[in-house]
């Protein structure tokens, strides 16, 4: 059998107490999985210790709709839990539950898969809003990701859009680490990993899944804690990606140093803002200044946590 010859493919979502989103992209889900001519089932996670995303699943008594709840928190224990339902199948592709696959989305995939033989192809988000931006998430271009031609190779890949050849993924051992469950970038580590371990990550230009905004993410304040986290998350896939204790020690000279140098030109670059009364400037400035920071600490052994949950 050709690296790319498949006969199954699941597309796995998961969902934490977005009933909503769910309804929505649960049909889209399974038109996607009937319009390629191979078995496609659609795998609901719910990540929820009550499962409550149960009962919207049998709503739509579909045979290719399956649900599994995995009541340990954090979204490295949910997509470990996709790997593991998924153990027989050739192709697992991701998508995130507040997202919208485009009309040939899944079939751009799986095309780019059979043109390149990849273990993992990822395709562009694209965001939509639903209330008009300030002109500071606008100039700032917040929500305005980079986009490549099709067959351009990536170093890493996050799992709102991306299909992994699992028999590849299973040859390489590999598996979410569960350290950055409630922090994010266990997506980022996964697929850095991937390419350490020889594999490719292959750009599909035309498998488009459009992101709705919502209203609450439309602020600086939670732009900034974005920028922080990311770049806290980094520094922490860095230091698990060194090799040896010396290796690990350089690592948080250098990241220390990078991100240093982008809080001090963030911090620049904002303060040129104000005297140029330069939107632009200020908001890029200060995401490049959160970004640093948490670069930084990052570096230095702090975990942040954007996704810990409320107790109590």
């Amino acid at each position: 059998m050709n690296a790319t010859d498949y006969e199954s493919v699941v597309i796995a979502v998961l969902t934490y107490q977005r009933p909503d989103e769910l309804k929505l992209i649960v049909p889209r889900l399974l038109e996607q999985a009937a319009s390629v001519p191979v078995e496609a089932t659609v795998l609901v996670i719910d990540n929820s210790p009550e499962g409550n995303a149960r009962g919207i699943v049998e709503e739509f008594d579909a045979w290719n709709l399956h649900f599994a709840n995995e009541v340990q928190p954090g979204i490295s224990a949910g997509r470990n839990r996709a790997l593991a339902e998924s153990a027989d199948v050739d192709l697992l592709v991701f998508i995130d539950d507040d997202e919208l696959p485009s009309k040939e989305w899944l079939r751009a995939l799986l095309v780019q898969y059979g043109s390149c033989g990849a273990a993992a192809v990822v395709g562009p988000v694209v965001a939509d809003f639903s209330h008009e931006p300030s002109p500071w998430i606008v100039d700032g271009e917040v929500f305005t990701r980079r986009n490549f031609a099709s067959g351009t190779r990536q170093d890493a890949a996050a799992t709102s859009n991306l299909l992994l050849d699992l028999r590849q993924i299973r040859a390489m051992g590999l598996s979410f680490d569960e350290r950055f469950g409630l922090s994010g970038g266990s997506d980022t580590l996964f697929t850095r990993q991937l390419v350490e371990r020889g594999g490719s990550i292959i750009w599909c230009h035309e498998a488009i899944v459009v992101e709705p905004v919502p209203v609450g993410r439309l602020t600086r304040e939670w732009v900034l804690r974005r920028s922080f986290r990311s770049g806290n998350s980094w520094s922490r896939v860095s230091l698990v990606l060194a090799s040896s204790s010396g290796g690990r020690f350089k690592t948080r000279i250098d990241l220390s140093t990078h991100g240093g140098a982008r809080l001090l030109g963030g911090a620049s670059r904002f303060l040129l803002g104000l005297l140029l009364r330069n939107v632009k400037h200020r908001a890029k400035g200060l995401q490049t200044t959160a970004r640093g920071a948490g670069m930084i600490s990052g570096a230095c052994g702090y975990v942040y946590s954007e996704y810990r949950r409320k107790t109590g």
